[in-house]
């Protein structure tokens, strides 16, 4: 079987993009714990997705598989999410009870981001109903390979520990583990430049 074809998401794909994220993530340990209810994270994770990966399209670093099930949002050095937009958006659907615990997790997040330039990877999902078909591997090596060339690091956190080993496979290292109450374990991950 040939490996799946990966292209460069332009902005007329941003919507199918947030589809394969939200499909992606909704058995997601990390996300399901934020938002529990499932009406609660239908209504509030496109927007999730929008303000933590979303400035990638800008920066042609969203890329997607040429069958629309799996997508990756890239953002390169000195770009970070929209933290303004992410706060209005965990105001809005977050339980005032939980947002000290929530709060602490995303905290520890902030601790084990790297302050150098690197590559950071918010989101990378895949239809469920097409798991297992190597898009997940083949988006990973098409980034990687041009992050390579410029010869950076780059980082991740899994919020899904099925996930680890396809990340360590491609050269991802555990730095620790992030977690916050009643939060499931987050695991940040860095790959060190190739030169």
């Amino acid at each position: 079987m040939r490996p799946p074809e990966v292209h460069t998401a332009n902005q007329q794909q941003r919507e199918v993009v947030t589809q394969i994220m939200l499909l992606g993530f909704s058995a997601d340990p990390i996300a399901r714990w934020i938002w529990p209810d499932a009406g609660t994270f239908l209504q509030h994770k496109p927007h999730f997705v929008s303000a933590f990966g979303g400035r990638g399209f800008e920066h042609r670093s969203v890329f997607i598989t040429s069958c629309n099930r799996a997508a990756a949002m890239w953002l390169p050095p000195t770009i970070e999410p929209d933290g303004e937009h992410l706060d209005a958006i965990m105001g809005a659907s977050i339980d005032p009870e939980r947002m000290e615990e929530i709060g602490g997790f995303f905290e520890q997040i902030g601790e084990f981001h790297p302050d150098y330039p690197c590559w950071y990877l918010p989101m990378i999902g895949a239809d469920p109903a097409h798991t297992g078909l190597g898009l997940g591997a083949a988006l990973m090596k098409h980034a990687l390979t041009m992050i390579d060339a410029q010869q950076l690091p780059s980082y991740l956190e899994s919020s899904n520990p099925r996930n680890i080993s396809l990340y360590e496979r491609h050269g991802f290292e555990v730095m620790g583990q992030i977690q916050s109450g009643s939060s499931p374990i987050m695991t940040p991950m860095l790959r060190a430049a190739r030169r």
